[in-house]
């Protein structure tokens, strides 16, 4: 047909498609200016991904639960071995003020035991020094004496009294002697006792004190045990709120994904049950060749011969139906339907028309009208419970 509507809408088509060029080619240019790609998925792949995800991140959670419910055990378990560890601390340091105060009196013992035992000697040294006097006097004035005492006595029973005085007297010192070594002797045993006795109190001290010391490096072991799994049980609190949080978004994120897929399947079957036109009603754009072929290499260079007509004949079948545009650039750049827009592969593959022959001649053949997939307007890799036309890696739908 060469009316001269048909030349403003081939006209129309040119502008179209050129302006749709030089968009890409802006996208091309501006390749590292951040943009907000779509997810390169269908939304049945990302609906699946989405609860692997979710699931991934519940067993997460639960794992880190039971990591939080370990750890606080064991945080209890040593902080009943913290407050048994402080009873026994307090315990030895009470044993220590016992034995401090026992060790102080065990040294005034011995003072006062040694000054006993300085005043005893004193009093020996004195002793010894007057009985020896006596004892010379006596030995060396012996006959002297006994004369005197004889001679001045009135009798002779007035001596023996007199000699049994001397006898009496040196019997006394001998006594006082005797007692004084007994006396010196038992301070001595004593002194050495009390000294024994010392020693074995401040080797327990030793003890204590070590003991002591064990106590205090296990209580402070133990509470820096007990505050590493406070800080460890915080961290995986706030991790577990992390992948609440995070599950939470999932859950909205999968709501989504199932509202979008419901509305894919929905416009599925709306399209199969639309106004469906003729080939021969599309007029198709002088670029729109190209455009279709590249979008096959996008989506099905890999694929056999007969997937690439598949994905052309989407394409077309999306044009033929009421329910979508019904212009190839209008189909193929509709927000959101093909994952090479949104990551800008498309435009690259145009930039370099990396269409090979046989993407060139599927589109061609979709072109003309030919499907071989029916009235399917979907495809994507299969994944379990999507029913449709499998060829090669894609499922039809």
């Amino acid at each position: 047909m060469n009316t001269r509507g048909d030349r403003g809408n081939n006209l129309i088509h040119k502008l179209l498609y050129r302006a749709t060029c030089l968009l890409c080619a802006v996208i091309v240019a501006f390749a590292l200016v951040p943009v907000r790609a779509l997810a390169t998925e269908t939304t049945k792949q990302q609906l699946e991904n989405a609860k692997k995800a979710k699931e991934q991140s519940q067993s997460e959670l639960e794992d880190t639960k039971d990591d939080i419910a370990e750890m606080n055990e064991e945080k209890s378990s040593l902080q009943g071995q913290l407050n048994n560890l402080n009873s026994q601390l307090e315990e030895v340091s009470n044993n220590l003020e016992a034995l401090e105060e026992q060790i102080d009196n065990k040294e005034t013992e011995i003072e006062n035991t040694q000054m006993e035992l300085e005043a005893a000697r004193q009093r020996e040294e004195e002793q010894y020094a007057s009985m020896k006097k006596r004892i010379q006097f006596m030995y060396e004035k012996q006959n002297n004496v006994y004369l005197g005492m004889f001679l001045g006595s009135d009798s002779f029973a007035d001596f023996l009294n007199q000699s049994n005085y001397i006898e009496q007297l040196s019997a006394y010192d001998r006594k006082m002697f005797n007692e004084y070594i007994e006396t010196r002797q038992l301070i001595e045993a004593k002194e050495a006792t009390l000294e024994q006795e010392k020693e074995q109190l401040e080797e327990y001290e030793v003890k204590q004190q070590a003991e002591q010391s064990r106590v205090s490096s296990l209580v402070n072991q133990t509470s820096g045990s007990i505050k590493q799994y406070a800080n460890d049980i915080s961290d995986a609190e706030s991790k577990a709120q992390a992948l609440e949080d995070q599950i939470k978004a999932q859950e909205a994120d999968i709501k989504k994904l199932e509202a979008k897929l419901a509305e894919e399947i929905r416009l599925s079957k709306l399209a199969k049950n639309s106004t469906w036109r003729n080939i021969s009603e599309v007029t198709f754009a002088p670029g729109d060749r190209a455009l279709l072929a590249n979008l096959i290499y996008c989506e099905a260079g890999s694929e056999p011969y007969e997937g690439k007509v598949a994905v052309g004949a989407v394409v077309i079948n999306r044009v033929l139906s009421s329910v979508y545009p019904d212009t190839v650039v209008g189909v193929i750049y509709q927000s959101k339907q093909f994952s090479p827009v949104a990551s800008g592969r498309l435009a690259i593959a145009l930039a370099n028309d990396k269409a090979s022959a046989a993407c060139y001649q599927a589109a061609d053949e979709a072109m003309k009208g030919y499907s071989n997939v029916g009235n399917c307007v979907y495809f994507r890799t299969p994944v379990p419970g999507l029913s449709g036309i499998n060829i090669g890696g894609h499922v039809f739908y």
